[in-house]
């Protein structure tokens, strides 16, 4: 008798970290049905491996249960900062409930009850919601996303400095969310992680060890720089506003004071294997360079 495939409501499935999970429960035959906000995204959502898409917004109860209805399992990510993340969190495993959904993959942060981090403790409701269920859930707790140094890499090539508003010999907890978006889609797919609650790093590192990496990768120096979080912000260009700014100012104050901890045991754990490391990405990173230059010294030549 053939079996049938899971079928996964993937919110946000563009985003630059929800569609790291597309691909991931596609690779472990899933039909992935991604929840977008226009036919533009829809066509991302349907190359990186969805079997549908629907047209839905998270303020728009309406549309999030349609988009849950039918659904073996919801995975969710929040919107980083926004003022309504807990009401939108909220409306997602509301609607997951409603629809009888089985499994539900939430991506809060690591220490959610640090509550001084208002991005942190916006994610408390949403667990809270999903103790107080029968949803058959699995929280993720990941670190700081390596994929932030990604977004950073062409400044970081361009300046050959590596520049965070926090201290050099502060150590911080990250994690490559591929690792992250990998156990998403184990607990999704399957009855392994059911009703854990896991922290996920790979490791701990400065941004003096982390330029270090980088400097040895690319054969030439990289240096860690720590400007002030008004610089860095500028010099970012992020898509916040005035009050997304603070929040995260707050959070890279946290870092300068206490850094941030994470053990990369219950991520070993998991995957069954070792995580990707800060030197294996930085090594990916840096690959890509030399090959996106080799074609180009080709179609030069």
């Amino acid at each position: 008798m053939e079996r049938l495939s899971t079928k996964v409501l993937v919110i946000g499935a563009t985003g630059k970290f929800a569609g790291l999970v597309v691909p991931a429960l596609h690779r472990r035959g899933a039909a992935v049905r991604a929840l977008v906000r226009d036919e533009r995204r829809a066509a991302i959502a349907i190359a990186a491996g969805a079997t549908e898409t629907v047209l839905g917004d998270l303020r728009d109860r309406r549309s999030l249960a349609r988009a849950a209805d039918g659904m073996d399992g919801v995975f969710y990510i929040g919107p980083a900062f926004a003022a309504d993340e807990a009401a939108m969190g909220l409306a997602v495993v509301d609607a997951a409930i409603k629809a009888n959904v089985r499994k539900f993959v939430f991506s809060s942060v690591i220490q959610p009850t640090n509550l001084r981090l208002e991005n942190h403790a916006s994610k408390v409701p949403v667990e809270e919601a999903m103790y107080a269920s029968n949803l058959e859930y699995t929280i993720l707790h990941p670190a700081n996303f390596m994929q932030n140094i990604g977004l950073a890499w062409p400044s970081i090539l361009r300046t050959g400095q590596f520049a965070e508003p926090f201290p050099n010999d502060v150590r911080i907890a990250r994690v490559d969310y591929r690792d992250v978006a990998e156990v998403a889609a184990m607990a999704l797919t399957g009855d392994d992680l059911a009703y854990a609650t896991l922290d996920l790093c790979a490791g701990m590192h400065s941004r003096t060890e982390i330029a270090r990496i980088m400097s040895t990768e690319l054969g030439q120096p990289v240096e860690a720089r720590e400007p002030t979080f008004s610089e860095w912000a500028l010099t970012s260009q992020l898509p916040y506003d005035d009050r997304q700014l603070r929040l995260l100012a707050k959070v890279y104050d946290h870092y300068r004071r206490y850094g941030l901890g994470g053990n990369a045991l219950t991520l070993t754990a998991a995957l069954g294997r070792h995580p990707v490391s800060m030197k294996d990405y930085i090594h990916e990173l840096a690959a890509n360079r030399s090959a996106a230059s080799e074609q180009s010294e080709k179609l030069d030549g």
